[in-house]
């Protein structure tokens, strides 16, 4: 599709993403099934937009860079934190040999669901809840990606990333930076990586911020 593969040179290549498994993913996965209809004549823009319940599918560079920080090679399980349309999920699932992708919100994972069954891309287990306890009994992730935004990194996703694992997550309220995350012999490695505005990671984190009742 000439439009798919003009956002991949343009908007993707051209900005600096080299990985050839990332490239090869992001032009294989059809962008226009995510979003809704009406949103169709712009799916392959780069741009963020809307899929309904105040939720975004990520610009198409924006997926790019993030799966890319992973440094995925094919065996690896991942984690991600934000089903939403299941754009990114299918992008890891042509990555990686497994995906568990947690969406907060039912309607939005009912839907992401059915396109990734659609797309014949069996190697996803969706579950509905709140992401900031992650998966625990399908711990430890060779890699973690977070798509929205939480005021700090969550504890028990840090705790269910393997050795040598990579986390990719925007933290942040107003002024967001997107973070690298490495689990080393020694703790963990934190790397700032690019400013970026997500929306805000929903659940448990948030109330991660409120300040005790007295």
């Amino acid at each position: 599709m000439k439009s798919r593969h003009d956002m991949v040179e343009t908007q993707i290549r051209a900005r600096g993403v080299r990985d050839p498994l990332v490239l090869a993913a992001m032009e294989s996965v059809p962008r226009h099934a995510f979003v809704p209809d009406s949103e169709a004549a712009a799916a392959y823009d780069d741009r963020p937009l809307p899929i309904g319940a105040g939720q975004t599918i990520s610009q198409p560079y924006i997926v790019a860079f993030m799966t890319e920080q992973l440094q995925l090679k094919g065996n690896e399980k991942v984690l991600e934190i934000g089903t939403g349309s299941g754009y990114q999920t299918a992008v890891l699932a042509k990555l990686a040999k497994e995906v568990y992708s947690i969406e907060i919100l039912e309607g939005l994972a009912s839907a992401a669901g059915k396109r990734l069954v659609g797309l014949g891309l069996g190697n996803v287990r969706l579950r509905v809840g709140d992401g900031y306890r992650g998966w625990p009994e399908a711990a430890p992730f060779d890699a973690i990606i977070v798509t929205a935004a939480p005021e700090r990194v969550p504890p028990p996703l840090l705790a269910q990333l393997a050795p040598g694992g990579r986390m990719v997550i925007p933290v942040g309220a107003f002024y967001q930076e997107l973070k690298v995350i490495e689990r080393t012999g020694e703790g963990f490695k934190e790397t700032s990586v690019l400013p970026v505005r997500f929306v805000p990671l929903a659940g448990e984190a948030q109330r991660d911020h409120e300040p005790p009742i007295e």
